[in-house]
């Protein structure tokens, strides 16, 4: 077999090369072709093939070599990856992304590579802005802002973001799409599922034509900029509780579904811990406050941002109340869910909490997750097995047990395969969000705080109480649904305030005084 894929990774090669002299002996810009974009592909998959065929091929499977010679292979192939996406773009590199977001799913060399795609997308020129303004738009920037930044806030795998000025004074981010990545995006698709195709049928363990579905779903969503304004404004009348939470207004007189403007919104990333420090932002709040904007996401409403990376999420100190605020940002791609599956979510979470290994098998089996429900709820929460055994709130994570989860995540790929192929096409993006939250929580060192659980709690609770109150007609039902509600919530609430007091300075005094005092003879 490693024969035959050299001789395929020879042509695609020679192919790639005479495509390419041709098109650079006349002047054009290869990226443009699809021929260029497909022969990159092709021979990067060849050569990782091969290698991943051929590496291991003398070495002793569970030796101590084998695992070194295995991580530079993941190593090298995830680098190719990289480079890879970084001469393809658009496409390309927000599956990268997406890929580098699944910190517990991946080989902790591949996820770490593929970060970098965040900082590494391309920008467009200020002509290319031009034409696209012009188009869409009918008018020259000059006649829409007195003051437009030729140099872009932020470049993204779709689109760029300009900070601009109205003709009224003020100030907006005029979010604009790369112009070629509409035309490239569909061919990007069919070329990625052929290729995946093409390495499940030389690899049958790897089957991630999930990534593949997931990108023919959303991509075209991701590109209409109009869905993302609506996305927008009903996710701020949803979570309209929360004040702390701030999403740019959209002005639709400008907007298109390859333009976005919106009112611009300062602030720090929310890795940015230096940022927070000098600005006396509160790094537990701010991770508190996150767990509540998605958990009321998640399981009360079902309408999941799914794109919480560090760019996307802001913090500030807000301009007119001096209050700790968090700005949300890209509303392009989000998850809805159905009422069966959030309501099984739901049960699954509280017996994650809870240590219930009834439930979690229960539960996870209605998921889809089968035989594979332990592995399941290891991925869901970033946990060792153990902790899922005792309840994900009884002990923080270890820096031991998360190099146990992943090292496990390389050594289970077969598995994690099969079972992101076997759960709702809903869970994807859940695992992707779960997995970016996971990572800001580790960078502020908030994982798995006692809050986080309290607030996913509430929500739960308040999600299978209004779903029962919804199915009966009976006024005793309802208001015995209502009371069961009221005492669940009044357990946690009291529960909460046995943390705070265990933890608090006072707690602390008494603790100290008690101590003090002389012991009775």
């Amino acid at each position: 077999m490693a024969g035959r894929l050299l001789k395929v990774s020879s042509v695609a090669t020679a192919v790639f090369a005479s495509s390419g002299f041709y098109l650079y002996s006349k002047n054009l810009d290869l990226n443009d072709h699809s021929i260029i974009r497909f022969g990159r592909a092709a021979v990067t998959t060849a050569v990782i093939s091969y290698d991943y065929l051929t590496a291991l091929r003398d070495v002793q499977y569970g030796t101590e070599d084998y695992w070194v010679v295995k991580s530079k292979l993941h190593l090298r192939s995830a680098e190719r990856l990289r480079d890879l996406c970084c001469a393809n773009r658009g496409t390309f590199i927000k599956v990268g992304q997406h890929l580098g977001a699944l910190d517990y799913l991946l080989p902790e060399e591949y996820t770490s590579t593929l970060k970098v795609l965040h900082s590494k997308a391309p920008q467009s020129s200020m002509e290319e802005i031009r034409q696209v303004i012009q188009e869409d738009l009918g008018k020259e920037l000059g006649e829409l802002f007195i003051q437009f930044e030729e140099k872009p806030q932020g470049a993204a795998s779709l689109a760029q973001v300009h900070r601009a000025v109205l003709q009224d004074g003020r100030t907006v981010a005029v979010k604009v799409q790369h112009p070629k990545v509409q035309q490239q995006s569909s061919k990007d698709i069919i070329v990625m599922e052929f290729l995946v195709q093409v390495v499940h049928w030389l690899f049958p363990d790897f089957a991630f034509m999930w990534l593949v579905e997931e990108a023919k779903k959303n991509m075209p969503l991701e590109l209409d900029f109009l869905n993302e304004g609506r996305n927008a404004e009903k996710l701020a009348d949803m979570l309209k509780q929360f004040d702390f939470l701030k999403i740019p207004k959209i002005h639709w007189e400008l907007s298109t579904k390859r333009i976005l403007t919106m009112d611009f919104a300062e602030g720090g990333q929310v890795n940015d811990r230096e940022y927070m420090s000098k600005h006396s932002i509160n790094v537990n709040e701010i991770s508190q406050n996150l767990g509540k904007m998605y958990s009321e996401m998640i399981f009360v409403h079902g309408f999941v941002h799914c794109d919480p990376h560090p760019g996307n999420v802001l913090v500030r100190k807000g301009p007119e109340s001096n209050k700790t605020e968090i700005v949300l940002l890209d509303h392009g791609l989000y998850q809805v869910l159905k009422q069966d599956f959030r309501l099984n979510y739901c049960k699954l979470w509280q017996s994650l909490i809870r240590g219930d290994m009834k439930g979690i098998e229960r539960y996870s089996r209605r998921l889809s997750a089968g035989d594979l429900y332990p592995l399941f709820a290891c991925v869901l929460t970033g946990r060792s097995w153990k902790s899922v055994n005792d309840g994900i709130s009884q002990s923080p994570v270890t820096q031991s047990e998360d190099v146990e989860i992943r090292t496990n995540a390389a050594l289970y790929l077969p598995q994690i395969s099969d079972l992101l192929n076997r759960v709702p096409r809903q869970m994807l993006l859940l695992l992707k969000t779960n997995d970016l939250l996971r990572g800001i929580e580790t960078i502020l060192q908030t994982r798995a705080s006692s809050s986080s659980f309290i607030n996913l709690s509430r929500c739960c609770t308040r999600a299978i109480a209004r779903h029962q109150r919804g199915k009966t007609t009976s006024r005793s039902r309802r208001l015995q649904i209502s009371l069961s509600e009221r005492w669940a919530l009044c357990q946690i609430g009291l529960y909460e305030l046995m943390l705070w007091l265990r933890s608090s300075a006072l707690a602390r005094w008494v603790s100290h005084l008690i101590g003090c005092l002389p012991c009775p003879n």
